[in-house]
């Protein structure tokens, strides 16, 4: 195995330790990550080393800093994703540094899963066009469950969702196979 192949079998084997199962009984942070890499190949193929490193570890461990320790408020959530996004961060580097990757290297990644220069940095927007793009095909339908009653949150997550992508991923997005209370729901935020 090369450095890079024995970095993501190490941030496998990280989120296979998850105590939170999906329906199916596997670990969610391992199953996130393996969608994470499967959109990311789908959608762009040549994507860097460091790209696909940042897309296995978005969530790596993420458990361990559970949503709850925070306050219930808009305020708290944003903590509580910036220390997130920190943790993640430190911890692939951890795994990096294993696997003798510099500490540049690190930082590159690093700056990825922090979403540093979203706008200006191609690969930190493909990034963040993957990770919609993971959370509308695969977590949409429960997060419209779980707000049934909750029309204009849903609306307002989709336009924020929406606001963060870039065309190409648009274009993506539109061609999900959405069951049709869902892809009405995206009508309606879009404004379509």
């Amino acid at each position: 195995m090369n450095r890079f192949e024995s970095v993501i079998a190490d941030i496998d084997n990280e989120n296979a330790q998850d105590p939170n199962l999906n329906s199916e009984g596997q670990p969610e942070g391992l199953v996130y990550g393996v969608r994470m890499s499967a959109q990311l190949d789908e959608f762009l193929p040549e994507a860097s080393e460091y790209l696909k490193i940042a897309a296995r570890a978005q969530h790596l461990r993420r458990w361990e800093i559970p949503r709850e320790a925070y306050p219930l408020d808009r305020k708290g959530y944003l903590t509580w994703r910036t220390e997130l996004k920190r943790f993640h961060a430190k911890l692939a580097g951890k795994l990096m540094e294993r696997y003798g990757y510099s500490e540049l290297e690190v930082q590159q990644v690093g700056n990825l899963i922090l979403k540093k220069n979203l706008k200006t940095n191609a690969d930190s927007q493909t990034l963040e066009d993957v990770v919609c793009l993971v959370f509308l095909t695969y977590y949409l339908g429960d997060f419209v469950n779980k707000h049934a009653g909750e029309r204009e949150k849903i609306l307002s997550i989709l336009q924020k969702t929406w606001t963060k992508m870039s065309e190409k991923a648009h274009q993506k997005a539109l061609a999900i196979a959405f069951e049709p209370k869902i892809r009405a729901l995206i009508a309606d935020a879009l404004g379509a």
